[in-house]
């Protein structure tokens, strides 16, 4: 159907209708077709599954998860090796693939793809490392606390980029033990979830230890309330992410929520302007800001507003927007027409707020022009609102304290950023900021994949995944003694 042909590695047949079980073999209660954002055709039709089906699925990874986690270590890092290598043999294909089906340009198929290299060999080391501590004790007692696995781990991602934003959580959970359930986003089931599927079952990953259903909020709450499953990893809206942190809480889980909230990137007034143009463009409109670190809000020293205002609306002007897989453009489309709808929504209350459009605004099917509004300010809904479109909100400032106290005027967020040529009274600006991350002399958007990655507030539950956190994550203390034998008691 539709591109199927574009893909020679990946069969797109197999998923037609299907979960993925460790084969193709699960048959889903309804399906859908997959639309290309950048064309509105269908690139495939997918299973989407319901609650009975979801449930199902948690049974056949609790049953292999026992087995799983008794795999030697270096057998499970062995699988999660190859699953690197089989990224990097089909890492054209895998590109293109997921540059259609969520509407990014191929750099942005390309970077997720090579992400993807580095999360499974990240993993493949976890199962190699120190597992506990020998804790202190009585003479005669050996004290021990073990990490162990939690057993079945849910994992709900989402659209934006999904086979980053699902492997970061599928691949540590599986190398320390876990069976993992998977349920992506269903406009981008492919990049989310059976690409995925495809690489661990080349890799050798034994059947049923990872689970693959594409579904929507039914299935998601099957999946949250099950009690088969202690460990829910989300990633995506606060609005959802408040409902499964309140759904998992009833039932005593564990969650790992990384939600978004309002990413700061403060400009003073001793930038370099071409520079710092560039940056806040970048972080503000690359995957069409459809990115939960986007440079949401530009705070700029009123010294050099204008400056960098012309730059940005000259760089608005002149980039290309259109089908992201063609090589051609800067910007790709939205994900579809509800995501676009809500974006231009906020664009435009803000405006009749009283900021006012200086480029951008306008769009063409799902392509929506990059975006630039002056004068914005709290209160005015771009500035409150996580946009998650192409929108730079250009807000001023006429002091360090004023900097602050504008990007601290939120609930929190994942990341910040500070440019100027002081990189000390950076560093002190970003000592003070209510973010997870914080990024001197760059823009938002950042990632290496060894960093614990998370925030405050709406940004979620701290530093919720990556890096040193995924052990802490992924496993739970065991504590275990041992005696040589059993000593008296005064009973």
């Amino acid at each position: 159907m539709g591109l199927a042909q574009h893909f020679n590695w990946v069969d797109t047949a197999c998923w037609n209708g299907t979960a993925f079980d460790g084969g193709w073999h699960t048959r889903l209660a309804d399906s859908q077709d997959v639309l290309e954002p950048a064309t509105g055709k269908p690139l495939w039709r997918v299973g989407v599954a319901s609650a009975a089906n979801m449930t199902a699925g948690i049974a056949r990874a609790h049953a292999t998860q026992a087995a799983w986690a008794d795999v030697p270590p270096r057998d499970r890092a062995a699988i999660l090796l190859k699953a690197a290598a089989l990224f990097e043999l089909h890492f054209d294909e895998l590109a293109l693939l997921i540059a259609r089906e969520t509407g990014g340009i191929i750099a942005k198929g390309q970077h997720e793809v090579r992400e993807a290299v580095v999360l499974c060999r990240l993993a493949a080391a976890m199962p190699m490392q120190s597992q506990g501590q020998v804790l202190p004790s009585t003479p005669g007692r050996l004290s021990i606390a073990r990490r162990v696995p939690h057993g079945v781990v849910g994992v709900i991602s989402p659209f934006n980029f999904p086979l980053i934003l699902s492997l970061r959580s599928v691949a540590p959970a599986l190398a320390l033990g876990n069976a993992v359930v998977l349920k992506p986003d269903v406009r981008t089931p492919a990049s989310g979830g059976f690409i995925l599927a495809k690489v661990f079952e080349e890799a050798g990953l034994p059947p049923g230890v990872l689970q693959v259903l594409p579904g929507n909020a039914e299935a998601g709450e099957a999946l949250v309330t099950d009690p088969r499953v202690p460990m829910i990893a989300f990633t995506g809206s606060p609005a959802v992410g408040r409902r499964i942190g309140e759904l998992a809480g009833k039932h005593l889980k564990k969650v790992s929520l990384e939600l978004g909230g309002a990413n700061n990137l403060i400009i003073l007034e001793d930038a370099d302007l071409d520079a710092a143009a560039s940056a806040a463009a970048f972080g503000a409109w690359f995957h069409q800001g459809q990115i939960c670190m986007a440079s949401n809000r530009v705070l700029v020293h009123s010294a050099i507003a204008e400056g960098l205002k012309a730059r940005l609306v000259g760089k608005a002007t002149h980039l290309p927007v259109g089908d992201g897989a063609s090589g051609q453009v800067a910007l790709g489309p939205m994900i579809d027409a509800k995501q676009l709808a809500r974006f231009d929504a906020v664009v435009q209350e803000t405006v009749r707020q009283g900021a006012k459009l200086e480029a951008g605004g306008t769009f063409d099917g799902l392509c929506y022009k990059p975006t630039v509004l002056s004068g914005v300010k709290p209160g005015m809904r771009s500035f409150d609102d996580e946009p998650f479109g192409p929108l730079v909100n250009l807000v001023t400032f006429s002091s360090d304290e004023e900097a602050i106290a504008l990007a601290n005027t939120s609930q929190g967020g994942l990341s910040a950023a500070v440019i100027s040529r002081d990189v000390g009274r950076a560093m002190a600006i970003g000592e003070r900021i209510n973010a997870g991350m914080v990024h001197i002399n760059d823009q938002t958007v950042n990632d290496d994949c060894t960093n614990p990655f998370g925030g405050p507030g709406l940004g979620g539950n701290g530093s919720a995944v990556g890096g040193p956190a995924d052990v802490d994550e992924y496993t739970r203390w065991k504590w275990i003694t041992v005696k040589a034998s059993v000593p008296q008691f005064p009973f």
